[in-house]
Parts: C-alpha cells; structure tokens; sequence
C-alpha cells in the first residue's frame, strides 16, 4: 500500500495452494526499492480483502463474488480426487464421478469448486476445512475432491489422488479494485503476463532513430569525349596500330 509520506510498498494476498513465488522473485529484481508484502487468505475471505484495502491484488480463485473488482483469469487446475494410499482408486490413471457413486465423499465448508454436492455418498456432517477433511480420508472415512494445488499443499504420503474429469474447474485469477489501478499494479499485471522489462506498455515510448542520410549519389558521366588515345592500350578508337 502507498501513503503520501511513506515509502511505496505493495501488498499480495493469495488463496492457499496458489504459489505467487516466481512472480515474487521478479517482482525484487525490477522493483528493488518496493517491498511486496505476501499476505496469505482464505478462499471466502480473499475478495473482501482487496474491498476493504487491506492488500492492493489478490490472487483469488473463481467462483467468487466479483462485485466491483477487475479480474485477470491467470490458469485452471485439475480436479482431482484424494484417497487413501491403499484405495482401489489408487491403482488407476484418472476416475469420473460414477466410479465414486458408492463412495463417502466429504464436502468441506471452504470448498473452491462451487457445486452444491460433489457426486458419491454425502456425510453426516461437513468439514470446517479442507485440512479437516484430509485428515478424515487418512483415518479412512472419506473421500475428497479438490483443485490439484490444494492436494499438493495437503500432501501426506499415506495419501494419493487422481484426476476427476468430469467434475467443475478452479481457475485462479489476479483481482484488484475496479476504481484503482495504480502504476505499481501495473508493473505487477505485466509481471504475470510474462512482459519483459523492455516492455513498452505503460511507458513511453522511445522515439525511433533518425534514418540515416543516403550518401550522395554518384553524378553520371558528362558525355564529353575521351582524350585522344584514350581507349585501347594498343592504339586507337577501334583498336587499330596507329602508323609512325
């Protein structure tokens, strides 16, 4: 965040399973004299952050509420599914949701996929959180269906997942408010979109150089005669020995 008499800084928020590092490390090579501030949010909570000033750009996942905010769609993740290491699931490449119709699939309150109810058996209650309800597939009372990142951060190794194809996406995106988009949010959207440095956009620009000036040409010939003896080393205009 920037003040009138303060150093600039820039502040992050990211949902967890996002990952901003790469994006981070560039942001400390170009802009050396502005600290970025990660700040980590959760999923419900991400938007609201942005809204209230509290962090400058979020990176949020959708669906989410986008009232009054600008919205960058940055990728979509696999949907996978997580069980237990020994689960027949376990042995395949990718499952769809029939293979889970007979199944306890558990439906954390922080969910990011946005169905009403994932497929399978619902439970008796839900889980506060995803972390919640990892642990309950490790003890072997569910399943769970999640973005991949989100199975990445949770990674236990009594546990595996595999991709679920037929169920809804994640997409992170980078948001920040509609009314503000100030220099420093810029040099960060350029960083995402993978803008070089030398990027011209939001800069100006440089002028071209000046053509260079063709050097003059060569005047033709005049078309005034040759000396005499001018032509052929041997003799005359035709070539002839001249007689002594």
């Amino acid at each position: 965040m920037t003040g009138s008499d303060e150093q600039p800084s820039f502040t992050l928020a990211y949902v967890p399973g996002v990952t901003p590092g790469k994006w981070v490390r560039k942001w400390a090579e170009r802009m050396p004299d502005v600290p970025l501030d990660l700040v980590q949010v959760s999923a419900a909570d991400a938007a609201d952050l942005v809204r209230g000033g509290e962090a400058d750009m979020v990176l949020l996942r959708f669906p989410t509420d986008r009232t009054g905010l600008h919205a960058i769609p940055l990728y979509t993740e696999t949907t996978v599914v997580v069980v237990p290491k020994d689960h027949v699931i376990s042995a395949v490449d990718e499952v769809t949701s029939e293979d889970l119709a007979d199944e306890l699939v558990l439906h954390p309150l922080d969910d990011t996929l946005g169905w009403e109810r994932p497929p399978g058996q619902p439970a008796i209650e839900r889980p506060a959180t995803t972390g919640d309800a990892i642990e309950l597939v490790a003890a072997g009372v569910g399943l769970l269906v999640v973005p991949q990142s989100l199975a990445r951060l949770h990674h236990r190794k009594d546990l595996v997942y595999r991709p679920l194809t037929d169920a809804p996406q994640s997409r992170v995106a980078l948001s920040w408010l509609e009314e503000e988009t100030t220099d420093l949010m810029e040099q960060f959207i350029g960083i995402v979109r993978g803008r070089t440095v030398n990027s011209t956009r939001g800069r100006p620009q440089t002028p071209p150089e000046e053509k260079r000036k063709r050097p003059a040409e060569t005047k033709k010939p005049t078309g005034r005669p040759k000396p005499r003896g001018a032509g052929n080393s041997r003799g005359g205009r035709h070539g002839k020995p001249r007689r002594r």
